[in-house]
């Protein structure tokens, strides 16, 4: 049966899957209906402002505080790779992950590539690889630190959250809010791809300024899930983080018990072929900017915590310009992921499931086979398909983690792919 979704960035929602579930008039009545408990999950402070409060009201047939003692989970060591100090300005990409041997959900399977700021200062981002082959079965998890964008690059997922089940595939994102439990598992198979905890400011659209009122993500494409339960006593884990850290307890009864909801905080996913591509019609490669779909900003305006950006199918127009993306240096950190194709500034070494990080004024830019084509093309029109990369890029300096640097994913000869760039100056000498 076809999942069924609401949509809407950011809407007010409210659904049961048993009619007359949900209480009207209040939120806590002394007797609610089919003997549910009320719970709040709150994903801001209370007092904060109200256009941007979120809160969701949950109706479950346990309340999450029935739950055993934590103990510390012992972990695979490349889950909270720990940074590596001191930061490298030199450019570094990475192959894909390959496939665990034997059985490996997807928490376990996922390495820590890089991270910045902190989990404890509520800034900057952790980004990670996974390759799955099993599902997670009877264990959840759950992260105070920040909020889940999960990005598949082969394989479908089927995303079993306290509110609804979100499926997705590669072209599809979903977002899981923090605090919200959740599994991750293969639709069948193998599954590979990319996560990001972003610790900042939840995930919201980008403002538009000159675009006007539509255009990039539209809100309407965004989808989230209607309420469906679990009504399964048993013994369940739950894998919980906390300031980097990782602790597990076990349940008394399946934790995707929630049989009604209402409120904005809630998990959704998104299809990037809805994005609705800016582009030029007259000359030169725009700033990457206009290609953000979602944004965790900073109390300075214009500078975020994080931006996830994509480069779909598009068509290239520019007139008299080198139409690839230019040389240039940023004082923004740049970690970018090709999902689909091939990306249009880089050629061998960057196929589906390769990572690359460019950090804050670190020199990069197309690959010297690149500007070799680019600059030779003929500037007709040009649907450049079949192509899906994205970037996340922060304001804050990526800090590559030990697994990055020696977990054996590193190219080690990605400097040469510049190194054939010679001299084009033929101007005289000014007296």
């Amino acid at each position: 049966m076809k999942q069924a979704y609401m949509t809407g960035f950011g809407n007010e929602f409210a659904t049961e899957a048993l009619a007359g579930a949900l209480p009207q008039g209040r939120n806590s009545p002394q007797r609610p209906a089919f003997g549910l408990y009320p719970e709040q999950i709150s994903g801001t402070a209370f007092t904060a402002p109200r256009d941007r409060n979120l809160r969701s009201w949950m109706y479950r047939i346990l309340p999450s505080v029935r739950h055993g003692s934590y103990q510390p989970w012992q972990h695979p060591t490349a889950l909270n790779s720990p940074a590596q100090w001191p930061v490298s300005p030199e450019q570094a990409r990475w192959n894909p992950p390959a496939m665990a041997q034997g059985a490996c959900d997807w928490i376990s399977s996922l390495k820590r590539m890089a991270l910045n700021g902190s989990a404890a200062s509520k800034q900057g981002a952790s980004i990670y690889l996974y390759a799955m082959n099993a599902s997670m079965d009877e264990r959840f998890f759950q992260s105070a630190d920040g909020e889940w964008l999960i990005i598949p690059q082969a394989g479908d997922l089927a995303i079993h959250t306290e509110f609804g089940q979100l499926d997705i595939a590669p072209g599809l994102i979903a977002v899981i809010p923090r605090g919200i439990r959740f599994q991750v598992n293969p639709a069948s198979g193998m599954a590979r791809g990319y996560a990001c905890e972003n610790w900042g400011a939840p995930f919201r659209l980008p403002e538009l300024g000159p675009i006007g009122s539509n255009g990039l993500a539209n809100p309407r494409d965004f989808e989230y899930p209607v309420a469906a339960f679990v009504d399964k006593p048993g013994s369940y884990q739950l894998i919980s983080k906390i300031l980097d850290g990782f602790w597990v307890c076990e349940l008394p009864a399946h934790p995707m018990n929630v049989v009604a909801w209402h409120g904005n905080y809630a998990p959704y996913r998104y299809h990037l072929k809805r994005f609705n591509t800016i582009n030029t019609v007259s000359f030169d490669h725009p700033d990457p900017s206009i290609f953000t779909v979602l944004n965790s900003p900073t109390d300075n305006p214009g500078t975020s915590n994080l931006d996830f950006v994509i480069f779909p199918d598009r068509w290239m127009v520019a007139e008299d310009s080198f139409r690839p993306p230019w040389f240039h240096r940023n004082v923004m950190s740049e970690y970018m992921g090709l999902i689909e194709g091939a990306y249009d500034a880089k050629g061998e070494g960057f196929s589906p499931g390769c990572s690359s990080l460019h950090n804050c004024m670190s020199a990069h830019g197309p690959d010297a086979h690149a500007v070799q084509q680019a600059s030779a093309a003929v500037l007709a029109p040009h649907k450049q398909s079949g192509t899906l990369a994205f970037m996340l890029e922060s304001s804050l300096v990526f800090q590559p983690t030990e697994f990055a640097l020696h977990g054996g994913l590193r190219q080690s000869d990605y400097l040469a792919c510049w190194q054939s760039l010679q001299s084009r100056f033929h101007g005289s000498t000014l007296t």
